[in-house]
């Protein structure tokens, strides 16, 4: 059985990669003897039944020396949550699951918060290097902004890999022409949010036990049963194109008073969508929950309607949210991106369906549609179109949420991501490492010249230092 060490972030850390890997570990472990590595490790961590050992990123150096893995696999994405795996990545190259196009937000803030401002240089020409000598400055100075997408800072970290691996095929493809290497597509699954069962409260018809967990819900933020809630779900900030929504709320609400938004996780403290509920004159139809526990999520999605999965800017990523939403069955709206291809979609100015790929309208009727999508370019008038026609179009609705349950059956299911998983790391046991001759010096170094730095400050010669590459002949590096 191929032992791997898998480099993720986990519970009860916030993010949705960790959620991830929670589902999809236990369903590998049949299969590999993983050890998962993580930090900031928390003691005593209870895991789940069928779940691998779980280590600080600190005792993979030793254990990986006393008896040393087949494969190491990393879960990166563009998070500070991930800074722990980098001084990994490069020593001990395996395979890459990239959970984002680019990686450029959180590498500076991990280098520049530690005041390691060359080495952000270094890497960002490493992997820019027809970019402007002073283009890096904008990011020193903050200047920066949405310009981070034109810089992704991928090509170390993908040149570098056995293999690499994304959530959809057109990423793939581009990244592979990029960077002349192969890139697999491993399809993103999610659970069955319909196979979570919510418990029954004494008194109440089982029949009716799939709506009691929506009016309860429903009843506790204040909202009507017959209200049609518009529901986005994570973490609220611009980027999920909540001030857009907001905007053309007025212009739902003349069609469905009943309307009502309902933003589904933490606030981030550079947005204030309340406030901007408020001068809009809608706060009354915007509710914030804050943080809901992972167990939670699919009474939400049950308690809605229609669900807002928008993006822009976007690094490309995969919407983990959206997926669930497809397999809550529920209709959605999509911001229409060019690396998320794979599914028809509406488009709302003529309600005909925009087939993958295609670039044309083509019947209503073939394919059928798995969501609205929404043009960038024409996003406000497009917005306010959808949501209005959702609003009151209760067939509609019903036909979108039909499609995406027949969607997410076909591809998104957990049973879908493990046979591809299986794939992708039978693929990269058998590979070498790619290019390490276009490295900065510092993503090379194994501290020993720091340890000398050290030492010598107390007069102590580390003699075994000494050898080629600052370790003892003929064992390998840590």
């Amino acid at each position: 059985m191929p032992r791997l060490a898998w480099f993720t972030p986990t519970p009860p850390g916030r993010s949705g990669i960790a959620a991830y890997n929670e589902e999809l570990l236990p369903l590998l472990a049949p299969r590999y003897d993983i050890d998962v590595f993580t930090s900031p490790l928390v003691a005593d961590q209870a895991r789940p039944e069928g779940h691998p050992a779980v280590f600080d990123a600190h005792d993979f150096a030793w254990k990986n020396f006393t008896s040393a893995y087949d494969l190491v696999v990393y879960q990166l994405g563009n998070a500070m949550c991930h800074t722990f795996m980098w001084p990994h990545l490069f020593r001990h190259p395996g395979l890459v699951v990239l959970h984002d196009g680019q990686l450029h937000h959180a590498r500076a803030r991990a280098l520049l918060a530690r005041g390691r401002a060359d080495d952000y240089c270094a890497e960002f020409h490493a992997n820019h290097p027809g970019a402007p000598e002073d283009a890096p400055e904008l990011v020193i100075r903050d200047f920066a902004d949405s310009t981070y997408y034109l810089w992704p800072m991928l090509k170390l970290v993908v040149e570098s890999a056995r293999l690499v691996a994304v959530h959809t095929p057109r990423l793939a493809d581009d990244l592979a022409s990029q960077f002349g290497v192969e890139v697999e597509s491993i399809r993103m699954g999610v659970v069955d949010p319909r196979s979570v069962r919510v418990p029954v409260e004494a008194g109440v018809d089982p029949t009716s036990a799939d709506r009691e967990p929506r009016r309860a819900l429903r009843a506790r933020h204040g909202l009507a049963n017959d209200a049609v809630v518009f529901a986005a779900f994570g973490l609220v900030t611009p980027e999920k194109r909540i001030s857009q929504v907001l905007q053309v709320l007025p212009d739902v609400l003349r069609v469905a008073p009943s309307a009502h938004l309902l933003l589904v996780g933490n606030t981030a403290e550079h947005y204030d969508a309340l406030g901007e509920a408020r001068e809009l004159g809608v706060a009354d139809h915007v509710t914030l929950t804050g943080y809901v526990p992972d167990d939670e999520v699919p009474t939400y999605l049950s308690s809605a309607d229609v669900c807002l999965c928008l993006r822009w800017p976007t690094g490309r990523e995969t919407s983990a949210s959206w997926l669930r939403a497809l397999a809550a069955g529920r209709a959605t709206v999509v911001t229409d991106l060019a690396h998320a291809d794979e599914m028809a979609c509406l488009d709302p100015r003529t309600w005909t369906v925009q087939p993958a790929g295609s670039g044309e309208a083509v019947s209503e009727a073939v394919p059928r549609a798995v969501c609205v999508g929404i043009d960038i370019l024409d996003e406000k008038h497009s917005l306010a179109l959808a949501m209005s026609r959702l609003a009151t179009d209760t067939a509609q609705r019903a036909s979108l949420g039909q499609a995406a349950r027949a969607h997410w059956e076909q591809y998104h299911t957990l049973a879908c991501m493990v046979e591809d998983y299986e794939r992708v790391i039978d693929r990269t046991l058998v590979r070498p490492a790619g290019r390490r001759d276009n490295l900065p010096p510092h993503l090379e170094e194994d501290g020993t010249e720091l340890a000398r730095r050290m030492t010598s400050t107390l007069g102590v010669h580390v003699d075994f230092l000494d050898t080629p590459h600052g370790r003892p002949a003929g064992r390998p590096c840590l």
